[in-house]
């Protein structure tokens, strides 16, 4: 088990059992269209990694043979459970670890990469947590992100505002549809390296959560 720091929050800090069920089913009948983002997202990585917001687990089968240890973070007990399960299937070795995005439970400058998916939308602080990530990673290590974030239109970003300010977080476990995760990353002091946006689905309807956005950061080696 990694090494907690006074930073640590209660098992619980996060606690949505119903969104947590639905996500679960939800997310593993996505995986199929899912899933190559999440290849593309960690592919090439190696040495220690910290995995934020792991939820059941669904990026462990995607890292390389080359990543010697994954600590993943999963404030949410029903999706905690089902990433240790997920933990025991995987080729590398991953420790799931309560805690939360805010309030990391590892030492600083202690991995060599970091992975974010599908989840700065739902932490309560952005900028405390890209903060804490900051401090976890060595200087110059690489941050890994696949997020979904604010449209580019006016009236669907128009809508995910309204979504946020009303109905969108109470019903999908404190998800927000209308951040910038690239913004939000430059705002923490992130340097953006190569990114790239794409529509989940690539065809049909647009949903306001389409609008994603994978690539990496980097922690700049003087801060």
């Amino acid at each position: 088990m990694s090494p907690r720091s006074a930073r640590s929050v209660p098992r619980d800090a996060v606690h949505h059992p119903v969104f947590a069920r639905f996500y679960a089913r939800h997310s593993v009948a996505a995986e199929p269209l899912i899933g190559v983002h999440r290849r593309e997202l960690l592919a090439g990585l190696a040495g220690r990694v910290i995995e934020v917001g792991a939820g059941n687990g669904l990026n462990f089968p995607y890292y390389p043979r080359e990543v010697s240890e994954v600590v993943a973070i999963e404030p949410e007990r029903v999706l905690r459970r089902l990433a240790v399960s997920a933990a025991l299937r995987a080729d590398v070795p991953v420790d799931v670890v309560p805690g939360a995005a805010e309030a990391l439970p590892v030492k600083s400058e202690a991995f060599d990469a970091a992975v974010v998916s599908l989840v700065l939308c739902s932490v309560r602080d952005v900028r405390r947590a890209l903060g804490e990530l900051r401090r976890v990673l060595r200087p110059g290590g690489e941050l890994r992100f696949f997020e979904h974030g604010r449209a580019p239109g006016r009236l669907m970003s128009v809508t995910q505002r309204v979504l946020d300010r009303t109905v969108w977080p109470p019903l999908f476990g404190g998800c927000h549809v209308a951040r910038d995760p690239l913004a939000a990353l430059r705002d923490a002091g992130f340097e953006l390296g190569a990114h790239r946006r794409f529509l989940v689905p690539a065809k049909g309807p647009r949903l306001p959560t389409s609008y994603c956005v994978l690539g990496t950061a980097q922690r700049p080696d003087l801060v």
